[in-house]
């Protein structure tokens, strides 16, 4: 039970972070879970195409430029790009997205599924010091991808200019894959540290960005 809690807890505390963010029109709870649940089912085509991919295409990563490879296609591309398949199939149609914060919110969500059911499969797999540790780096790196990706999402909804979603994926993509390579690289020292600093430009960024949309809002008065 302990451990069941400390996996969702993260989730859930950032979960409501975002949704007390979005200051100007709330949207709609039953909407929020259903866009958590779909992030929790992306995990699934995720794992399948990572296991493909390292089986069948990319070699076992053991060197620097290998890891690399996978980090941006194997994890970085795989896991967001399922993520941006997701919110773009489902709550970027809606009406209810109508603001450019929906696309952080709507992100998040998503991001915030797919971490939970991942958090709970590694966290039963490793234990409590992987809980714990993953409550203050992995989930939070999520949710950073996630603000990164609906940012753009937000100005490409509101503005029509088509290409800033993909912008969003590249840029969430390849923020995800360095956090990953660095922990990837086990073999060079203080390598984790790449990881920290991964996620502290992500967290800045997605302050800011939090703050832009909060200001653009059309409902504020």
């Amino acid at each position: 039970m302990l451990l069941f809690t400390l996996a969702l807890a993260p989730c859930f505390a950032i979960v409501i972070f975002i949704y007390s963010k979005d200051k100007f029109e709330k949207e709609p709870k039953l909407l929020l879970i259903k866009c958590f649940l779909l992030g929790a089912i992306s995990t699934i085509p995720a794992a399948f195409s990572e296991a493909f991919l390292k089986d069948n295409i990319l070699p076992v990563p053991v060197d620097i430029v290998t890891i690399a490879i996978f980090s941006w296609l194997g994890i970085g591309i795989i896991e967001e790009g399922f993520k941006y398949f997701f919110i773009r199939f489902y709550p970027y149609k809606k009406k209810e997205f109508n603001e450019p914060f929906d696309g952080i919110t709507y992100s998040v969500m998503v991001s915030m599924g797919f971490a939970t059911l991942e958090n709970l499969i590694y966290v039963y797999q490793y234990g409590f010091t992987t809980a714990v540790t993953r409550m203050f780096t992995a989930v939070p790196a999520h949710a950073t991808f996630g603000i990164i990706m609906g940012y753009f999402l937000g100005i490409e909804k509101m503005s029509g200019k088509k290409s800033f979603g993909l912008i969003g994926l590249f840029l969430a993509a390849t923020l995800h894959a360095f956090y990953d390579f660095f922990l990837l690289t086990t073999y060079i020292p203080g390598m984790w540290f790449g990881a920290l600093f991964s996620l502290y430009i992500g967290v800045k960024y997605s302050i800011r960005a939090i703050r832009i949309h909060q200001s653009d809002s059309p409902f504020k008065i």
